[in-house]
């Protein structure tokens, strides 16, 4: 793990290097970037992978005590990083985080050249569904994070629809789940961080203004969603393809919203085609 200093703290990254197209790969709420270890292997022979790990709980290094973790705050975050690494021309892919849409609406997307959104949060499903609920219920009482992870502690919590059930319908390895949790299981300062997250949504109307500042967006996007979620709706996928003025969507069967745990070799394969021919595979 390589790591940079940014304006909130410290972030980790890997990054597999070569001189291909650059693509950056960004993860949800309480998982690392290993959520793309079976995407990124099939695609680092071709391409730059840049996988960074996001304040949002499964982070190892604290964030600064006044860094601003809202989703706009994060959002910038990853602006800045790209900056930093002087990334260009950069391919985004996202998996149920949904900052891009806040993203392109601060206008903080001159570095992007094309957007890859799959499964994720959108329009005013922020937190978003029975899980995302449940967080944040867990985000406003005292010692309500803790006591969550806590119970994700017990392996048959992990499988419940208000925490892990519906995000894959193929279980997550619990030793991926581990390391994902690790921090939030020993560190008051990791937790904090999570919970400015949490709490730090903004009214539905803002919400449902970055979504439209997608119309903005005049490059290449493809739009991968679940057919099977549970927790993000698939109409949001169809919207999100609508409001892309150079989109495509694909709809990916026996999937919840993890699709780079579900279906990670269909998932490397669109992406591939769409790097390098900018459309995606049948």
């Amino acid at each position: 793990m390589a790591e940079v200093q940014l304006a909130a703290g410290t972030v980790e990254y890997q990054d597999t290097g070569g001189d291909g197209p650059v693509v950056v790969l960004l993860h949800g709420v309480a998982m690392d970037g290993s959520l793309w270890r079976n995407v990124v292997a099939p695609l680092r022979a071709e391409f730059r992978c840049v996988i960074p790990t996001l304040p949002l709980g499964g982070h190892r290094t604290p964030m600064k005590a006044d860094a601003d973790l809202s989703i706009p705050g994060v959002a910038r975050l990853v602006a800045e990083f790209l900056d930093e690494l002087d990334l260009r021309d950069v391919t985004l892919v996202m998996s149920d985080w949904g900052g891009a849409q806040a993203l392109v609406a601060l206008g903080r997307y001159e570095r992007i050249g094309r957007l890859v959104i799959t499964s994720c949060e959108a329009f005013d499903n922020f937190p978003p569904g029975v899980p995302g609920s449940n967080l944040y219920t867990s985000a406003k009482m005292p010692g309500g994070i803790n006591l969550a992870f806590k119970l994700l502690k017990l392996k048959p919590m992990r499988r419940l629809p208000v925490t892990w059930g519906w995000m894959s319908k193929r279980p997550v390895p619990h030793e991926v789940m581990d390391a994902w949790f690790e921090h939030l299981w020993t560190s008051a300062e990791i937790r904090r961080d999570l919970r400015k997250y949490v709490l730090g949504v903004p009214p539905k109307d803002e919400l449902l203004a970055w979504a439209e500042k997608l119309r903005e967006f005049n490059r290449p996007a493809l739009v991968v969603w679940a057919a099977e979620d549970k927790v993000m709706p698939l109409t949001h996928g169809r919207r999100l393809a609508e409001l892309l003025p150079k989109s495509e969507l694909v709809e990916i069967a026996d999937s919840y919203t993890l699709i780079p745990e579900d279906q990670p070799e269909q998932l490397a394969a669109h992406l591939r085609s769409f790097l390098l021919t900018g459309r995606a595979t049948d």
